[in-house]
């Protein structure tokens, strides 16, 4: 991903963690993209250039773009030896064509190129897709959130 293309991904992928969050119920709706921008803001103080930071982007022959992914190389909670994916996503129209897991598996070569011998993220408990695809690819549950609504 160059810098331009970083800026025209930024704007979508704050967007949808906003969203993400609201529909999980961990934020309100007329909050989670001022909350979204701030975390982003703080993981990414230097933008594209901000250091242990990776942006990627899956394209076709042709051309078009069609998902894109951030990794960083560090773990946010200090896990040693494993970096961490903070989004990776295909757009709709090209979803269960095997652009996910091609994605995904060049992310994790760019994490082993660095010299980092584990990957960790997280998913939402609703996304059962992207749950089989991690799965299918050798991820496993190291640690599980669960909530009930008490109204």
């Amino acid at each position: 991903m160059t810098s331009d293309e970083f800026e025209q991904w930024r704007g979508r992928a704050v967007r949808l963690f906003a969203d993400s969050q609201v529909v999980a119920g961990s934020w309100p709706a007329d909050e989670a993209l001022e909350i979204a921008v701030k975390a982003n803001e703080a993981l990414l103080p230097d933008g594209f250039a901000t250091t242990g930071m990776l942006f990627f982007r899956a394209v076709l022959p042709d051309g078009a773009c069609v998902g894109a992914s951030w990794l960083s190389l560090t773990h946010p909670r200090g896990v040693p030896d494993c970096a961490f994916i903070y989004n990776i996503e295909i757009d709709e129209p090209y979803r269960g064509a095997g652009f996910g897991r091609a994605l995904l598996a060049a992310v994790e070569d760019a994490a082993r190129s660095h010299g980092v011998g584990r990957v960790e993220l997280n998913v939402f408990g609703t996304n059962s897709r992207a749950i089989q695809l991690y799965e299918t690819s050798g991820y496993r549950v190291v640690a599980q959130q669960m909530r009930r609504s008490l109204s």
